[in-house]
């Protein structure tokens, strides 16, 4: 069976990728924002030019693997408007650098769901699995926008408002037409309660060493030999 992972045991993967093998963060955003633009491009049919895609992005690592993602289907033809759920010079670290890319580029950013066009997709990468308590202010208004959207929904690693661990579901939260989460299903995603909020589950390879998970006593198979994001049979 596939194990999963509660948001403790996620936030000790993240700190030995950074700190025992030292995998950056910008590593790791990059490979999830790769995954989600890969996704998003089946989920559009396999071509994704003249397509329009809203990315919300909230200003943590999550966010930071949206704009990720934001960028390279700008590249590959994609209408994409990415919206924040910070005024951009709130952006800091990382999430700030991936920002700053897209500003250059001249990828349209807006800080209000009111100035979103209607969209063909749109990506949740706004709260990941650090969510405490129910969405608020900018990230509550964007989720409320984008449940209100005939578009489907993809989310990076969890959909926002549902909690990691437990599967709560917190008000507001995205009802996802499916969820790419990263490395190991989270124990949260897994609820009968979410699986109204997941849509269809896959899992994306963020280079996790499997020697890691070893040391946490997790027996991982080689879950990426033939692709790096693979869909989770839910039952």
């Amino acid at each position: 069976m596939l194990p999963s992972l509660t948001t403790t045991q996620m936030i000790e993967v993240d700190r030995a990728m950074l700190e025992d093998y030292h995998i950056e963060l910008i590593q790791m955003m990059e490979n999830a924002g790769r995954a989600l633009a890969e996704l998003s491009r089946r989920w559009l049919g396999g071509d994704v030019r003249a397509k329009s895609v809203a990315v919300l992005c909230g200003s943590g690592g999550n966010g930071g693997g949206g704009l990720v993602a934001a960028r390279r289907l700008h590249t590959w033809g994609a209408n994409v408007i990415v919206a924040l759920t910070k005024s951009a010079g709130d952006y800091r670290g990382i999430p700030a650098h991936q920002l700053d890319i897209l500003q250059r580029m001249g990828i349209p950013i807006v800080e209000s769901a009111a100035l979103l066009p209607p969209p063909s997709l749109i990506l949740d990468a706004i709260i990941g699995y650090s969510l405490t308590g129910s969405p608020r202010g900018a990230a509550a208004e964007l989720i409320r926008w984008a449940n209100a959207q005939s578009a489907p929904i993809l989310a990076l690693d969890v959909p926002s408002g549902v909690d990691s661990t437990s599967g709560e579901i917190h008000d507001p939260a995205i009802r996802a037409a499916a969820t790419l989460t990263l490395a190991l299903p989270k124990t949260g995603l897994l609820q009968a309660a979410a699986k109204p909020f997941v849509g269809e589950l896959y899992l994306a390879d963020i280079s996790v060493p499997p020697e890691l998970y070893a040391r946490m006593g997790i027996s991982v198979p080689p879950l990426f030999a033939a692709s790096d994001i693979v869909q989770v049979a839910q039952v």
